[in-house]
């Protein structure tokens, strides 16, 4: 399919019904496990079971009480039937009165009980709920790179809320409720069998019909309700990135393009949980009609019986009241298999992600090998190629054959046109991407065979996005080490020129930057990104590009400064300008993913063409061939 042009782009935005293709994609509209047609509710609710295993018997105990709850409510018929046989016909007040006590008795009891219950739950699902979310954050954490570039975050913060909330809802009630609703039908059906089993048959005909009706329900409900949980996630996405970008939106005028974005989305949550409405009152509606029937057939039937004397009063009233309390036990067994249905869904889309292929597991602090080794490191890429796992099987690589060394104590400046893969190639350094070709190793030694721990333990990255985080300066600047003194934090945010605008601060270094670092100008957030990097005295320090949203005179007192630091450690720079570059002993030059010349700066000035044009443009080129990353990756 052909590329739009910018003008069609334009266009969409002016029409909110052509853009809707764009906003569900940019949501993430698609999302792994959405084919539900070989599940079913059982099997997918049965996948639950290690995270409830823990509080199985708080369960089951639960169960039980319900369950005698429930039993004690139909042994109220039996009392009422004693009630009118023998007290009431034989003119007995007494034995009303203490028929009626019974009653009270029962009643309080099955409250009781049912409290008992609740509380006896509560706790438990609370810390399922909480160990589930838990787990999946910490999976996310361990989920590369690569499959964050596709998903959108969206997905991920309606699992962890929506979804588990749903699943705790779930244990709280379907889960014990069907076993008793189960139970008390059965219970309740050999009373009424045993009375009279001509009235009980004819009360208990619509169970097959229900039965059916139920089979046909869950096929067309779990698929309504994963369609309304995945739009869910989409809308969350856009309402998210509506938040965050907040001022592009004011800036651009955006407002009425990201509202039909907002109200496309919407809508379509709104017809989904529309289309899942229709089909529980369709189910509803036959859970509620089909038994009142049975009951009015009864009532007829045994009406007629007692008339002709076949029939006792209190046998009748027996069967009523059995009739009326299971009444609300079939009722709600409707919503209870709708919750269920919900609850698988939310399960497979939970676990669905849990199911994703994560990194390894990091070794635990205390065991990490040591990574205070003297010195500055040695960094080499060897014939090292790289192409994103989404990008077209036709695309050329984005790294083709990478060879480039670096010296103990040497700082190497990266300079390159704009999609030539400078920040591809530096992602590979702390294994936020894994090579497809070729290795990269650290004195020797290849980072593929090195833990994550360690290797993240001696390389300190800033990237040319700042990311800051919802904390304090000193907590974000402690970021980049394990342990951080004060005298480390101020050394970091000086050599980071930092130190002069945080003492401005109302709290100083305890000053809190909010969500994204936004209370600072980009300049800010990049120095403190900077000071984040070099807090830790790495061995090897990469820098994406960390000063281009520094004025020309803060730049120079972060070079100045950061002079220092590079020369005490091994540092890879990707720089634009020709001040940066000045950092470096040696450049080296990527075009169109191969190193092409390296050198210093003076000589590639003198010898290489593209290499002075890119350090004499007032702006990032595209290279030769206009060769852009996939993915929508830059440079």
């Amino acid at each position: 399919m052909r590329d739009e042009t910018f003008a069609e782009c334009a266009e969409k935005q002016k029409d909110p019904a052509a853009n809707r293709e764009t906003v569900a994609s940019r949501a993430g509209t698609v999302s792994p496990g959405s084919d539900i047609g070989e599940r079913s509710t059982p099997r997918s609710l049965v996948r639950l079971w290690p995270y409830v295993r823990l509080v199985r018997l708080r369960l089951l105990f639960a169960s039980l009480l319900a369950t005698t709850a429930s039993c004690l409510g139909l042994s109220m018929p039996l009392v009422l039937k004693w009630m009118a046989d023998g007290p009431l016909t034989g003119g007995d007040p007494s034995g009303v009165w203490w028929g009626g006590l019974a009653l009270l008795l029962l009643g309080v009891a099955e409250a009781a009980i049912f409290g008992v219950r609740r509380r006896l739950v509560a706790r438990p699902l609370a810390e399922v709920e909480a160990s589930m979310r838990e787990a999946l954050y910490h999976h996310l954490q361990r989920l590369p790179i690569s499959f964050h570039d596709r998903w959108s975050s969206g997905q991920f913060l309606s699992r962890a809320t929506s979804d588990l909330g749903v699943i705790h809802a779930f244990l709280a009630l379907p889960l014990t409720f069907l076993v008793v609703n189960a139970t008390t039908i059965l219970v309740g059906c050999l009373v009424l069998l045993s009375q009279r089993w001509t009235l009980g048959l004819l009360l208990l005909a619509p169970a097959v019909p229900l039965m059916v009706a139920s089979s046909l329900f869950e096929a067309r409900y779990a698929r309504a309700s994963r369609q309304a949980q995945d739009h869910g996630g989409n809308l969350t996405t856009v309402i998210e990135e509506s938040v965050m970008g907040i001022r592009v939106i004011k800036g651009f005028g955006r407002h009425e393009s990201q509202a039909h974005a907002f109200w496309d989305l919407a809508r379509r949550v709104r017809g989904a949980e529309l289309h899942k409405a229709r089909l529980l009152a369709g189910v509803s509606a036959l859970f509620v009609a089909l038994p009142e029937i049975a009951v009015g057939a009864t009532l007829v039937v045994g009406a007629h019986q007692v008339a002709d004397g076949t029939l006792s009063p209190g046998t009748l009233l027996a069967f009523l009241a059995t009739a009326l309390v299971l009444r609300p036990v079939v009722e709600s067994t409707g919503s209870l298999l709708a919750l269920s249905h919900e609850a698988a869904t939310a399960a497979d889309r939970y676990l669905d992600a849990m199911a994703l292929p994560g990194l390894p597991e990091p070794e635990p602090t205390h065991t990490r090998r040591p990574t205070t080794e003297p010195g500055p490191a040695q960094l080499a890429f060897e014939k090292v190629e790289f192409r994103y796992p989404d990008a077209p099987p036709d695309a050329p690589a984005i790294l083709r054959g990478v060879d480039l060394h670096i010296a103990p104590g040497e700082t190497l400046a990266l300079v390159g046109a704009t999609g030539s893969g400078k920040t591809t190639l530096t992602s590979l350094v702390p294994r936020l991407y894994e090579p497809t070709g070729g290795r990269i190793t650290i004195d020797g030694q290849d980072i593929a065979d090195m833990p994550r721990a360690e290797l993240r333990g001696r390389v300190a990255v800033a990237f040319e996005d700042p990311a800051l985080f919802s904390a304090t300066i000193a907590e974000n600047v402690a970021m980049g080490a394990e342990t951080v003194t004060e005298a480390d934090a101020a050394r970091a945010l000086r050599v980071a020129q930092a130190d002069s605008f945080v003492r401005l601060l109302p709290d100083g270094p305890g000053t809190m930057v909010g969500e994204q670092g936004l209370t600072l100008s980009g300049g800010q957030r990049q120095r403190l990104a900077l000071a984040r990097a070099v807090v830790g005295r790495p061995r090897l320090l990469v820098l994406d590009d960390p000063l281009s949203a520094l004025d020309i005179h803060t730049e120079a007192a972060v070079e100045a400064a950061l002079r220092e630091v590079l020369g005490t450690t091994t540092a890879l720079i990707v720089a634009h300008r020709p001040s940066t570059v000045l950092l470096a002993d040696r450049v080296a030059l990527l075009s169109q993913g191969r190193i092409t010349a390296v050198g210093t700066h003076h000589e590639l000035l003198k010898t290489n063409a593209e290499y002075a044009r890119l350090m004499s443009a007032p702006r990032p080129l595209t290279t030769p061939t206009g060769h852009r990353e996939q993915s929508g990756r830059t440079s």
